[in-house]
């Protein structure tokens, strides 16, 4: 029924304990889509007791519409001489993509970009990295898209990081009575955005089992995983 992305192994044990990471294959997810209705399409026959949904980041940024699409950019001066600066990434991540630069400028400001820069750029001169994305603060550091490499859909839009995920993840348990995880993840590391409230405190248990993203960042198309604990004896 489920079968592992290219790499990846759809079985990993954890602390003794041997979890199950399904990845579920969907449509193009875009921002016509219902949340909903993609869970009882995709996800919800086949979920079992004690299972968690894991999310990754994207696919809540679209259903919450934190969409920006390129049409209504204005990229000017300061966004195409800062991006010069930046750490250009292969996979088109970085605000080194103007585009990204000049939405870093629209949701922070413009001072408190340029100021972000100039201490990032004297942290690296002491091997001290990141510090541009923690300053400049607004989740720039989780700008997804412009970027159609994979996916030509990406390339005129971007993507903010999801709000209150927490709480996001809380109401879906509330009303589906299993357990949710927003996970922003790739092939060089992860970390967990939102959690339902019965998840807590068990963070590091799932950043293992997630560890060498199951999911995929390419064009697996598998935005959802199922979690599940595997009993041997059964």
């Amino acid at each position: 029924m489920f079968s592992p992305n290219p790499g990846k192994k759809l079985t990993i044990e954890v602390r003794g304990e041997k979890w199950a990471r399904y990845p579920v294959k969907t449509h193009f997810i875009t921002e016509k889509d219902n949340l909903d209705e993609v869970l009882a399409r995709y996800v919800l026959p086949y979920l079992r007791k004690g299972d968690v949904v894991c999310f990754g980041d994207k696919i809540i940024s679209i259903f919450q519409r934190r969409i920006v699409y390129r049409k209504d950019l204005k990229v000017g001066f300061w966004a195409k001489f800062l991006s010069k600066f930046a750490k250009k990434s292969p996979h088109g991540f970085s605000v080194g993509n103007p585009l990204k630069m000049q939405v870093a400028i629209n949701q922070a400001g413009l001072m408190r970009v340029i100021l972000a820069g100039m201490i990032g750029l004297v942290s690296k001169l002491f091997g001290i990295s990141g510090n541009f994305y923690r300053l400049v603060g607004h989740q720039i550091n989780q700008l997804d898209g412009f970027y159609g490499d994979v996916f030509p859909q990406y390339a005129d839009m971007g993507m903010l990081g999801p709000v209150n995920c927490d709480n996001f993840c809380s109401q879906l348990r509330r009303k589906y009575g299993f357990s949710f995880l927003i996970v922003d993840a790739n092939d060089l590391g992860q970390n967990i955005l939102g959690r339902s409230s019965d998840l807590r405190g068990r963070e590091k248990i799932f950043l293992e089992i997630l560890k060498d993203n199951p999911a995929g960042q390419a064009d697996e198309m598998t935005p959802i995983l199922i979690l599940r604990k595997v009993d041997e004896t059964s």
